[in-house]
């Protein structure tokens, strides 16, 4: 009698243990269960300016000109999880709706009604499944649904929502740089008129258009009047071998000698001389005027290069979503997986 109860009471514990929740199970599984279908899709992000080409040769392979692209990618795996896709999408494909009345009585799977935002956030992160291989920036979307039409609806919504954060983002970083340099031509041009207006004044205030060519002139009258002087000077001493000092002619040429002396002499204070008024010294001021004009000026024409630069690429879409795979429309549920679910279960 005491073998029979304790065989009894042992095989009530199995079916407590055992038998009652692979019961229950099937029971959930058979009758509240709903099934769910995943739509899946396969998209990047690229760049249309090809930065990824200028980085060849094994950086290319090794995949170092990717790294813009899988920053993208990263941004948009948290766009994708966010709570104001989620409220957009909500808004125009009734997602609130969809998950909380085609649950029908699945307790597990459905969306309460009147649920928090939060707890509805959760929930969607939960049914929009996100993978980024980080080494190709390659994103897989697997969107979970009660219906299989509707699944491959919202992933579609989704591509649609993503391409439009992507050439939102690139375009406003497009204008941001056409700012940038529409901000610096501002500055290179100030800074053109000011160093043109001191060019302009310094010509004004001292009477003179040129400096350097005037200094070279200076020069050159200054070597042909030695060369003068020198040849004068060889024919007074040529002719003193036959002439007396007193003579005439001696005191005639001794006086163009003279006088070519006190020019060089003229010529040469005028372009040495210590004060600021010389020559040479106004010749070094212009230089330095027009070195910082022709800076200027280079400054400027880079400043308006750049900003035509930054147009062109503000004018057309920077990065683009490339679809690697379409939405894809199920034609069977994968979920739940009723057979692997009780076999978990009874192990």
């Amino acid at each position: 009698m005491n073998a029979l109860l304790q065989t009894w009471r042992a095989r009530r514990l199995a079916l407590l243990l055992v038998a009652l929740p692979l019961l229950l199970g099937a029971l959930y599984f058979v009758v509240l269960a709903q099934d769910r279908y995943v739509s899946t899709s396969v998209v990047t992000v690229r760049r249309a300016s090809g930065d990824a080409m200028v980085a060849g040769g094994l950086a290319s392979l090794l995949g170092a000109g990717s790294s813009g692209s899988l920053e993208d990618a990263r941004f948009l795996h948290q766009y994708l999880h966010s709570l104001g896709l989620l409220k957009k999408l909500d808004a125009t494909l009734g997602l609130r709706r969809h998950y909380e009345q085609q649950a029908g009585a699945d307790l597990f799977h459905r969306l309460w009604p009147q649920a928090s935002q939060e707890w509805m956030l959760d929930y969607w992160r939960s049914r929009v499944e996100v993978g980024l291989d980080e080494l190709s920036g390659v994103l897989t979307l697997r969107v979970q649904g009660f219906d299989a039409a509707f699944a491959q609806q919202i992933n579609q919504a989704l591509l649609t929502e993503s391409e439009g954060f992507v050439n939102a983002i690139s375009q406003r970083i497009a204008h941001e740089q056409m700012g940038f340099a529409q901000t610096e031509l501002g500055r290179a041009e100030d800074k053109l008129k000011a160093a043109r207006a001191a060019l302009l004044a310094f010509q004004t205030r001292h009477q003179v258009l040129d400096p350097m060519a005037q200094a070279q002139a200076s020069g050159t009258l200054a070597a042909e009047l030695r060369a003068q002087l020198a040849k004068l000077e060889a024919e007074i001493s040529a002719k003193r071998a036959y002439l007396n000092e007193d003579s005439g002619e001696i005191v005639a040429l001794k006086g163009q000698a003279a006088a070519l002396r006190l020019q060089v002499t003229r010529e040469t204070r005028g372009a040495t001389q210590a004060d600021n008024g010389s020559i040479n010294a106004l010749a070094a001021q212009y230089q330095e005027l027009k070195a910082q004009s022709g800076f200027a000026e280079d400054g400027y024409k880079a400043a308006l290069a750049a900003l035509e630069s930054a147009r062109v690429e503000a004018a057309r879409k920077v990065k683009s979503l490339v679809v690697i795979e379409p939405p894809t429309q199920p034609e069977r549920a994968e979920y739940p997986r009723r057979l692997y679910d009780l076999a978990t279960l009874l192990a």
